[in-house]
């Protein structure tokens, strides 16, 4: 059986280290579908792209179209996934690395993910952007059993 995640069950479900799959329309082809790291806090989704000095493609079409979609998945049983329709908030060409060190430390040990956003944020390049966006939709499923 299926059924919607509560509100603070979604929150929880995307405070979790998951790998996101980031969704924005492309004007010529087929949306560009990618995986991102990422952070949820206060209501808003932050990623970044352009690492290591490289212009990235999703940066020049989230930048066009102002929004994205991001999907959030358990892959195993029980199968639960988010995903949240956004408007773009923020793309920050120049952020703090205590920014982009609250996205990386959810996926790296921590002196790993310090010394990566400061090697991003030393010196702006331009190519790094750590992009934030508000939610207007989600679509949730949970296909746990129900408890009993």
């Amino acid at each position: 059986m299926d059924r919607s995640l509560t509100e603070a069950e979604r929150d929880e479900f995307l405070g979790g280290p998951h790998v996101a799959v980031l969704s924005v329309a492309a004007e010529d082809r087929p949306p560009l579908t990618v995986p991102v790291f990422y952070a949820y806090r206060d209501g808003r989704i932050t990623f970044f792209t352009g690492t290591q000095g490289r212009t990235a493609r999703k940066t020049r079409l989230l930048e066009r179209a102002g929004a994205f979609s991001l999907n959030v998945q358990q892959p195993t049983h029980p199968y639960r996934y988010v995903t949240a329709e956004c408007v773009v908030e923020r793309a920050d060409r120049a952020p703090s690395a205590d920014e982009v060190r609250a996205v990386a430390s959810r996926y790296m040990p921590e002196a790993d993910a310090r010394a990566f956003a400061e090697s991003e944020t030393v010196d702006p390049s331009g190519t790094f952007v750590l992009f934030t966006g508000r939610p207007v939709r989600w679509l949730t499923n949970d296909f746990a059993e129900p408890e009993s």
